[in-house]
């Protein structure tokens, strides 16, 4: 009798429990960003409000020097129309400690946005690149090597893509840890390398950015 009156108790008890469990769960909600909104600061880790600014940085100045070396050289050459330098973009290379995610995408969109816009370089299409690559087997670090290099700007002329120069881009970290706050350097680094001599131009842009953690254990950000 105790048996079936527990069971018939338990039974009446159990449509409770879903109401019960969804009274718990939290609501999210989302709102579109206007131009003039900050970015929103990532609690955990890097996001929009850290790698733009990189980005902007280390490309602006970067290409702001070539143009630079591009009006000397053409101040010592005939009177012409020089054409736009061809920048074959070769990827985003991620050493840090952080997984970037989607932002890879994103940043190597950004980069070669604002190259196509600068007016005195283009960026080959990643399609051919990508095709270079495979038809030729390499990776991107296997570029430096010249005998490597020369294969790929010949795979890229039969594709009718030739350019003078290549882009890599890389990503570091380095984290300092006091107690259980810590800040983390994000650096960015762009290289170009002249296909034809060898030669490279580095340019960085680095972004401090400080974790906190409160005493409930969220982690909170000071961006």
């Amino acid at each position: 009798m105790q048996r079936r009156q527990f069971l018939h108790t338990l039974a009446l008890g159990l449509p409770a429990l879903p109401l019960l469990q969804s009274g718990c769960r939290g609501r999210q909600t989302a709102h579109v960003l206007s131009q003039s909104d900050r970015d929103m600061v990532g609690s955990h880790a890097a996001g929009a409000e850290t790698w733009e600014p990189l980005i902007n940085e280390a490309t602006c100045r970067l290409l702001g020097r070539q143009q630079t070396v591009i009006e000397q050289v053409s101040h010592q050459q005939p009177p012409g129309l020089p054409g736009r330098k061809r920048i074959c973009f070769v990827g985003v290379e991620n050493k840090s400690i952080e997984e970037v995610g989607d932002f890879r995408e994103q940043i190597y969109e950004q980069i070669d946005t604002i190259i196509s816009q600068s007016g005195s370089f283009q960026v080959i299409n990643r399609r051919f690149v990508e095709a270079g690559l495979r038809e030729c087997r390499l990776r991107p670090d296997d570029l430096f090597l010249p005998t490597n290099r020369r294969m790929f700007a010949a795979a890229l002329e039969q594709l009718d893509q030739p350019f003078e120069y290549l882009l890599f881009a890389k990503i570091t970290s380095g984290t300092t840890n006091n107690n259980k706050d810590y800040q983390r350097d994000y650096l960015m680094t762009l290289e170009l390398v002249d296909v034809q001599t060898g030669d490279t131009d580095k340019e960085s842009a680095e972004l401090r950015k400080g974790y906190h953690k409160t005493k409930l254990g969220k982690l909170r950000n000071y961006g």
